[in-house]
């Protein structure tokens, strides 16, 4: 596998760019972790101080030692650390329409379940760009809703670019808010719509979970420090392919 990507280091932190498909962590049946590969590249230990979801890619601080990640772990937990995301979502957020959504922010608040029981979670967002149907997929009756994951999609539904900060940092928070928000993150095959996954692998080849962690700002120094880095090949090619029907 080639090397990790270090978009910032000091004698605390990394800051990395995680490939989509790399879980952050061993653990049963995971293979080269995120943790091992990076401690092999530098020669030394490295302690992650947030998670990725495996498929999904982008932004991570890791930390050189426990005590650094103790710190770190404290200061993302008070707030003080900005996680954006990207998104590729099959419809528009509920309520919104596609011809009016383009630049529409919203705060999606349902709880979520971690070990069993509900959670409060927070997630801001903004539409970044629609994709009309007639363009990219047709539906000619409305998709079933899959129990216990989304509500029912409407037919034609548009495929959305959303813009996403975290509030709070829940397990899967993004794509479960999404999911039930009625436009659930393409190729998420956990909270996602299995029927919508299998039409979009067939006729956009979207395979890889549609979802990066693009831009992370840190206090360093006393003050905020931005770290960006482009879409991933898997979500710019699947961008690509829609680009024709994409509302200005």
């Amino acid at each position: 596998m080639k090397e990790i990507p270090i978009i910032y280091e000091n004698d605390e932190i990394l800051v990395i760019n995680k490939p989509a498909g790399l879980a952050v962590q061993g653990g049963h049946g995971i293979k080269n972790p995120m943790d091992q590969l990076l401690a092999q590249q530098l020669g030394a230990k490295v302690y992650p101080v947030h998670r990725l979801d495996k498929e999904t890619s982008g932004l991570l601080v890791v930390a050189r030692t426990a005590s650094a990640a103790g710190l770190w772990t404290r200061l993302i937990a008070s707030g003080q650390v900005k996680k954006e995301y990207q998104a590729l979502c099959f419809g528009l957020v509920q309520g919104l329409k596609a011809e009016s959504a383009l630049g529409k922010t919203g705060r999606l608040t349902q709880q979520v379940r971690v070990a069993g029981e509900g959670k409060s979670a927070e997630t801001f967002y903004r539409v970044a760009g629609v994709f009309p149907a007639e363009s990219c997929l047709q539906w000619e009756s409305e998709l079933p809703r899959e129990e216990g994951k989304q509500t029912a999609l409407p037919p034609k539904a548009p495929i959305s670019l959303l813009e996403l900060t975290l509030g709070t940092g829940r397990t899967h928070q993004i794509r479960i808010h999404l999911s039930q928000a009625g436009c659930p993150i393409l190729a998420d095959d956990k909270h996602g719509n299995f029927k919508v996954n299998k039409l979009i692998r067939k006729t956009l080849g979207i395979k890889t979970l549609q979802l990066a962690a693009t831009r992370l700002t840190l206090p360093l120094e006393g003050r905020p420090a931005t770290f960006q880095v482009p879409l991933p090949p898997h979500m710019a090619s699947a961008l690509e392919a829609l680009s024709q029907g994409r509302v200005e």
